[in-house]
């Protein structure tokens, strides 16, 4: 390699660093990418790569429809309704409430693919039922943080549109083509994390568990669930997979089916227009920032590794072996969410550089994009710094540690059965 693509190296080496000492990530991407595009002498690939992904049209769609979906579903209280009626059926299960509520927070985190807000609507119901029952809080919390992989299948995650894209398809045939995977990881979730408590005994119950009341969603005295509002996050993904799959008459974006899933929530709760209109807008504009950032920020990362070389040199490397890219795009991303709390960087930026050369060493892009960012995701279920384990250990009252003691293991065994099965 050049001088150039070694001092590449250095960068990313102290980009990791500085991910793993929580600084912004986006600030670190941005200026890892823009420094490297700068050293070699060719400043505008970083800026004409931050420019080119402000305005990818596909992605700003379906991430921001999504997240002003979820915000008005929470205004109207349709998340929290969804949750009161899967979770009424379930109490006196003993230690099987284990795995029904891991298996309740998968579901419900299609429905709502904000990990933490997910997290926030099925933990304050479903962690105190299970501490009730007699289930150590370590336990109740790791149940509700296994289930927030199943955001992976919903049309609104950042990832899915992101990896269609390059891989030119639609956003749900690709989420057809790895379903079967996160349903494995799904299947790893709810019956490992179900095994590794029941071998540390946490089915024997904590006189003193309880739950901070400070951490709880706020909850309010008029609130009256309603089963006509629970069905409401369900529309959306129903109108997609009817259309995709059975109904083509009715097949649409997904931006569209969030807009009619929003204009259902504002009939059905017969809410403020002018309240929810500012909630739908509110939530599009943090899907801007917090999801479309990170996206921006690692296309510019991108641009600068390309600019050094360091891309060229790592692919020319993969082309002699698919097994170096089988468990880098594996274990990779999965290192990097449990370190830094978040697989959203590293994957991004290793689906930015690395997949759209898939078929360079025998694979494809939907394969090999759809394998980094579950592993990701399952490295974040076991990270001890991420904001939804510090969540639901808040609410538990617990140290996240003990909580991802039980998540970590099934997670590395579903990340290694992906690597293998996926590519």
């Amino acid at each position: 390699m050049s001088l150039l693509s070694w001092l590449a190296v250095a960068v990313v080496i102290v980009a990791i660093w500085a991910l793993i000492k929580r600084y912004e990530t986006r600030l670190v991407l941005i200026a890892s990418g823009l420094f490297l595009a700068v050293v070699a002498l060719q400043p505008m690939a970083a800026l004409d790569a931050f420019a080119k992904s402000m305005t990818n049209a596909s992605l700003v769609m379906a991430i921001c429809s999504s997240m002003g979906f979820a915000f008005v579903s929470s205004y109207t209280k349709a998340d929290r309704s969804l949750v009161h009626y899967m979770a009424s059926p379930i109490r006196g299960l003993g230690i099987f409430l284990i795995p029904v509520c891991t298996a309740i927070t998968f579901f419900v985190n299609i429905a709502i693919p904000s990990a933490a807000g997910c997290a926030a609507a099925v933990g304050s119901t479903l962690i105190p039922v299970m501490l009730r029952a007699g289930i150590k809080p370590a336990a109740a919390a790791a149940a509700v943080l296994a289930g927030t992989i199943g955001s992976y299948l919903s049309p609104g995650t950042s990832h899915n549109p992101y990896v269609a894209k390059m891989a030119n398809m639609e956003v749900m045939d690709f989420i057809a083509s790895h379903a079967p995977y996160s349903f494995m990881i799904g299947a790893f979730s709810v019956f490992g994390v179900l095994i590794v408590c029941f071998l540390l005994g946490d089915h024997k119950g904590d006189a003193n568990a309880k739950v901070d009341e400070s951490k709880l969603q706020k909850q309010d005295d008029d609130f009256k669930p309603s089963p006509i509002l629970a069905l409401v996050p369900l529309i959306p993904i129903t109108i997609l997979v009817v259309g995709n799959v059975w109904v083509p008459a009715i097949k649409m974006g997904v931006a569209q089916a969030m807009l009619i899933g929003a204009i259902c929530a504002l009939i059905i709760a017969r809410a403020n227009p002018q309240t929810f209109t500012k909630e739908f807008f509110n939530g599009t504009g943090k899907g801007y920032a917090d999801v479309m950032g990170i996206i921006i920020a690692a296309g510019v990362f991108a641009a600068g590794l390309k600019s050094a070389g360091l891309i060229d040199a790592f692919v020319a490397a993969l082309k002699e072996s698919n097994e170096i890219a089988r468990w880098g795009g594996s274990f990779g991303p999965f290192l990097m969410g449990i370190i830094t709390g978040s697989g959203d960087a590293a994957t991004l930026a290793f689906n930015e550089t690395v997949t759209p050369h898939a078929k360079d060493f025998g694979m494809t892009i939907e394969g090999l994009g759809g394998l980094a960012f579950l592993a990701g995701a399952a490295g974040r279920t076991a990270s001890p710094i991420a904001g939804v384990t510090i969540l639901v250990s808040g609410i538990a009252m617990v140290s996240p540690l003990e909580v991802v003691k039980r998540t970590a293991l099934p997670m590395l065994l579903a990340v290694i059965a992906c690597a293998l099965l996926m590519v």
